[in-house]
């Protein structure tokens, strides 16, 4: 269990002042010009060093992704673009770093910025996200005022701006380069790559997109030592992570643990058991909803790591844990899924704009027992067809939920065509 002493987000729940003054009583901006003159050859190899893997669901090594910026400049700016789009369902954690710890972002991103050799960081926060721009837009505001970010920031002699932008509500700005694309002010539809942003990102420049929490521990990883930081969790999974958990849990809740706690001691511990105990339980989508479920008797035992979750044929992605008990329809929950992600299609891959409406009406007729039995396979064999044949994993995250349901709960599918034949069908499945 993760002591009160290592939380780095010392305000997750609110309980505390957020502002500059409240960030600093709790350790915040602290010597942050002395880890400026450390230079960004040190920073980047303390990065490396720490172990942190991306945050926002693909677990990519900060430090690496970090180290493919340009190391002298060509002649065009750098950027930093912080992915704040938070729009994948299930997922709740960034906004409470926004919301109520702003300032380690802030931090985060001068440090970071400084590190790829960007003057400029853009944070692209989601739109429905309006107190959340508002609590990050003061905390940039203080630090501004304070000279913390801004001409000669923190008196390290480097010059940094800082720019806050709304997006518009769209899933598939989540994407990097979708993101990108909005940010310049266009329709947020992925690039093809390469070029990757590190050599061609936001106005042709070298960029590096990072989600919000993977920036937001690094002023603690730069003072507390890279060591700390990966004594937390296995080898490769290292650190602290916040998980979301949601669902029939009796207090859900977002706690900041250790990276490879068990499942059964994540809701145990904070969430005070599953609603009607662990017989109770039925399916978990570990990691928001692009990710397959598992069965519940699979995941309690489950290590909640980028690696383990993989032997349980599902992943960590954002730990958005989203707990179903034996009383949800689950055929129903993945349609509503399914619903989801055609809705969010940006259209511009073939197999995603016509698989996601095909796969939705498809889970349409299994949700009311409507359809045949032979239709179980070839919904799987088109979700075979749109995985990994897209620009973007858009189509990845629509077709792995399917997968899941029809890997793990085939039975109660065809127990539903059978029941729809033999006139049995409950009123609940047939809504």
């Amino acid at each position: 269990m993760l002591k009160d002493e290592d939380r780095i987000f010392t305000n997750l729940y609110g309980m505390h002042d957020r502002s500059l003054k409240g960030a600093q009583a709790r350790g915040h901006w602290d010597g942050t010009a002395k880890i400026l003159q450390n230079g960004r050859a040190w920073i980047v190899d303390q990065m490396k060093a720490s172990g942190l893997r991306g945050r926002g669901g693909a677990g990519f090594p900060t430090g690496l992704k970090w180290s493919f910026m340009p190391k002298e400049s060509d002649g065009r700016p750098a950027y930093l673009v912080v992915n704040a789009d938070e729009s994948e369902p299930g997922t709740c954690k960034d906004r409470e770093i926004m919301r109520h710890d702003p300032h380690t972002l802030v931090e985060g991103c001068l440090i970071a910025s400084f590190a790829m050799n960007a003057h400029a960081c853009y944070i692209y926060i989601r739109g429905e996200y309006i107190r959340e721009k508002e609590a990050l837009q003061a905390a940039i505001d203080e630090a501004y005022d304070a000279g913390l970010v801004g001409r000669n920031a923190c008196k390290s002699g480097w010059d940094f701006d800082i720019y806050l932008v709304h997006g518009a509500g769209a899933y598939i700005c989540g994407e990097e380069t979708a993101l990108l694309e909005s940010l310049e002010g266009k329709k947020g539809m992925p690039r093809m790559k390469p070029p990757f942003p590190a050599g061609a990102g936001l106005y042709g420049c070298p960029t590096t997109v990072n989600n919000v929490e993977s920036i937001a521990v690094v002023p603690t990883i730069l003072r507390r030592g890279p060591e700390w930081f990966s004594s937390f969790g296995r080898a490769n999974n290292a650190g602290t992570k916040i998980f979301a958990v949601s669902g029939h849990v009796n207090n859900p809740c977002v706690v900041e643990e250790t990276m490879s706690i068990s499942f059964e001691e994540l809701i145990e511990r904070h969430c005070g058991g599953i609603r009607g105990g662990w017989d109770n339980l039925k399916a978990v989508i570990p990691g928001g909803s692009s990710v397959p479920c598992v069965r519940g008797e699979n995941i309690k035992d489950a290590i909640m790591d980028f690696d383990a979750l993989k032997e349980v044929g599902s992943s960590l992605g954002t730990a958005a844990v989203i707990v179903m008990d034996k009383d949800t329809d689950i055929i129903k929950a993945i349609w509503r899924l399914s619903k989801f992600y055609k809705h969010e299609s940006c259209g511009q891959c073939t197999p995603c704009r016509e698989g996601t409406g095909w796969m939705m009406r498809v889970m349409d007729r299994l949700v009311r027992g409507e359809a045949e039995v032979e239709e179980i396979d070839m919904l799987f064999q088109v979700t075979k067809q749109v995985e990994g044949h897209t620009i973007c994993a858009l189509g990845d995250a629509a077709a792995w939920p399917i997968q899941g349901l029809i890997r793990n709960f085939r039975d109660e599918i065809e127990d539903r065509i059978k029941a729809k034949r033999a006139g049995r069908m409950s009123a609940v499945a047939a809504e």
